[in-house]
């Protein structure tokens, strides 16, 4: 489905897990990643052991620059999905995590490079 449909069936007063999912994953493909993000903290905040929500929230938060916060929706979601033992979904974000940890690693060391090159 279209974002246009889905967002129709949000307005006529659908709110699920499922429905924000579906929306965004639809803004991610779309590119409008704020669209995104906000969809599925929505879905997760409906049903808080969606792993494949928190597995995209996490996607988009990095696709977005946002590495704490993507870091942060891994660990909540492997939590998650290990508490609901979907131990595939769990086994992803860990992989996803710790890429994400060694991009948050490399831009701290940038930025200490930069400051020791300003001083």
């Amino acid at each position: 489905m279209n974002v246009e449909s889905l967002e129709r069936m949000l307005a006529r007063g659908r709110d699920d897990a499922l429905l924000r999912f579906s929306l965004g994953t639809a803004y991610i493909q779309a590119g409008d990643l704020t669209a995104a993000i906000v969809h599925l903290k929505a879905a997760i905040a409906h049903k808080p052991e969606y792993s494949a929500a928190w597995k995209a929230l996490g996607k988009a938060l990095v696709d977005s620059g946002r590495l704490h916060e993507a870091a942060q929706s891994y660990t909540q979601g492997i939590a998650a999905a290990q508490a609901h033992g979907d131990l595939q979904a769990a086994k992803e974000m860990g992989v996803f995590s710790r890429r994400t940890q060694k991009a948050l690693a490399a831009q701290d060391a940038d930025a200490a490079a930069d400051s020791t090159e300003r001083d």
